[in-house]
């Protein structure tokens, strides 16, 4: 990283199909000098999600990225200079950094971190990724022992450790993925009770086998067919707890939507909820506590795929996209 250039990925054209790599381009610009009540940081690790698509048709939760601007991203970064009280040089600090070396953040939007070895678990387990898990399926899915969970996206950050929880809560856990190599994983390394390879085109018949007595509990990732397969084998007063939607993210939408709804919503009594992790930011200190001991004791396995060099964002997201990863992506920059 040369210190007197800030590099920069900017999102050069929104995608009309399928993102690529001349979406983006490399650019230089300044290190940026820091306002009243901001602090300079230098980026460390950025953090890559499904969402980073979505943010591009349009705004969500967050203000759409818009063509020639920074990507946008979390990132775990390291305070270099501040001008606001309460944040010093040597300070770590997640925020929305963008895809970038270096950014000027009001302090506002900065959450202090904890120095900690790995620093990568403050990005997965510890960070959005292991909290939209315990939130998700916890709060939202509201799982009792003895049910049978199922999650799409198994095999993601996310995916890959609500069926750990939800197997810490005493439940039959069931992953969905792509490739029999995932869904080996899954069974083999982080004890979920079964998987089911999507590629495989039998998703209803394999979940028949695998839940018997149906699902109480669908964690949500992805949404379009899969969803479509786990609605008719809810039970009743089943939970839905929509994370995302993954599969409608890239390329062209699809033609139709889940069939079933509401009509199997209102015979089964189904609970379908959507959710934000930052819903839940007020109950934060007892999630990572409970999360810190289930790592602590082994009980919780963290995966986590890191490649090098803010140049390889692009192709790291798209890769991310077309389902390369295991557990939480990111980049050290």
């Amino acid at each position: 990283m040369n210190a007197s250039v800030n590099r920069q990925v900017l999102l050069v054209e929104k995608p009309a199909g399928k993102l690529a790599p001349e979406h983006f381009k490399l650019s230089d610009a300044a290190i940026p000098e820091p306002k009243d009540g901001e602090a300079l940081v230098r980026v460390r690790y950025i953090s890559l999600d499904a969402a980073n698509r979505a943010w591009m048709h349009g705004a969500t939760y967050r203000a759409a990225v818009e063509a020639n601007t920074v990507m946008a991203g979390g990132g775990i970064a390291e305070v270099i200079s501040s001008k606001a009280p309460g944040l010093k040089a040597g300070d770590i600090v997640f925020g929305d950094t963008g895809w970038q070396d270096y950014a000027a953040i009001p302090a506002r939007h900065l959450t202090k971190m904890p120095k900690m070895e790995p620093m990568t678990h403050l990005l997965s387990v510890f960070g959005i990724a292991g909290l939209t898990a315990y939130f998700g399926l916890l709060d939202v899915g509201k799982p009792k022992a003895g049910e049978t969970v199922v999650v799409s996206a198994a095999a993601g950050s996310v995916g890959s450790i609500v069926g750990q929880i939800a197997k810490i809560k005493g439940c039959h856990a069931i992953g969905i993925a792509g490739g029999k190599d995932k869904c080996n994983w899954l069974t083999s390394e982080l004890g979920f009770d079964a998987a089911v390879d999507y590629k495989d085109g039998v998703v209803f018949k394999a979940l028949r086998v695998a839940a018997p007595k149906g699902i109480d509990v669908y964690f949500d990732n992805v949404g379009g067919d899969i969803l479509e397969a786990c609605l008719p084998q809810m039970n009743n007063y089943g939970r839905i707890a929509c994370c995302g939607a993954i599969s409608q993210y890239d390329g062209a939408p699809s033609p139709t939507g889940p069939r079933g709804v509401p009509g199997l919503i209102v015979v089964k009594r189904l609970i379908m909820q959507g959710f934000i992790v930052m819903d839940f930011m007020d109950q934060r200190d007892k999630a990572l506590s409970d999360l810190q001991s289930w790592v602590a004791s082994g009980r919780l396995k963290v995966q986590e795929d890191i490649i090098n060099g803010l140049e390889n964002t692009p192709k790291a997201l798209i890769g991310l996209l077309a389902g390369e990863n295991r557990g939480k992506r990111m980049i050290k920059v």
